[in-house]
């Protein structure tokens, strides 16, 4: 992997950061606005704002759990760790990084680590 790539990758992962940010700005602007909006209601109206509000949480620790990945991953393109599986140490092709760049685990390692799961159901 060259330098091209790498200097690629982290634009990919910037504007990736970005989105996610910009996600969450706009998750919390309706988050608030629903907040806002609850006045007097009735039960079926409590219960309906409830699930929505647990539905916006769970969509926030989703981006914030994409952003962690995402900031791991450019830590790991400035201490040059990027590109190298944190379980076996092989480098990680560069097709499964242009398709999940923030991947920390290589195609084996990953395989393995969803393959007791998939027997299990």
């Amino acid at each position: 992997m060259g330098e091209d790539f790498y200097a690629e990758m982290e634009q990919v992962l910037l504007e990736q950061r970005r989105e996610i940010l910009e996600s969450i700005a706009g998750e919390d602007d309706d988050f608030r606005a629903m907040i806002n909006a609850m006045g007097t209601k009735d039960l079926g109206d409590i219960a309906a704002d409830d699930i929505a509000s647990k539905k916006m949480e769970a969509l926030n620790q989703h981006a914030a759990n994409r952003l962690k990945s995402v900031e791991a991953a450019l830590s790991r393109l400035k201490n040059g760790r990027y590109g190298v599986c944190v379980q076996c140490g092989a480098k990680i092709p560069e097709e499964r990084l242009r398709a999940m760049p923030s991947a920390v685990l290589c195609i084996d390692c990953k395989s393995g680590e969803e393959g007791p799961r998939r027997r299990s159901w």
